[in-house]
């Protein structure tokens, strides 16, 4: 009884984990050096973070990048960030 409740558990432990892991379906963001996202406007961090994803990237052989409609948010409460 006791061999076959651990091996019963078992086996509903295999069927358990190889069921999970659906696909994301959802399309990858552009690389930053494509297009300005709009949520760059919407933060600081997510301005600094986009920022830190152009440093990042090797974007010496691609076209430049139309920053016209980027507008840099300001957080004048916010306490300062530490510098990397």
């Amino acid at each position: 009884m006791n061999k076959t409740l651990v091996s019963l558990l078992c086996v509903a432990a295999v069927l358990i984990t190889a069921c999970g892991g659906g696909g994301d379906d959802s399309p990858a963001p552009p690389p930053a050096t494509e297009q300005v996202p709009t949520t760059v406007n919407s933060s600081v961090p997510a301005f600094i973070s986009y920022l830190m994803a152009l440093i990042a990237s090797a974007a010496d052989a691609l076209e430049p990048v139309d920053v016209s409609a980027v507008t840099p948010v300001t957080d004048d409460a916010a306490e300062p960030s530490p510098v990397n």
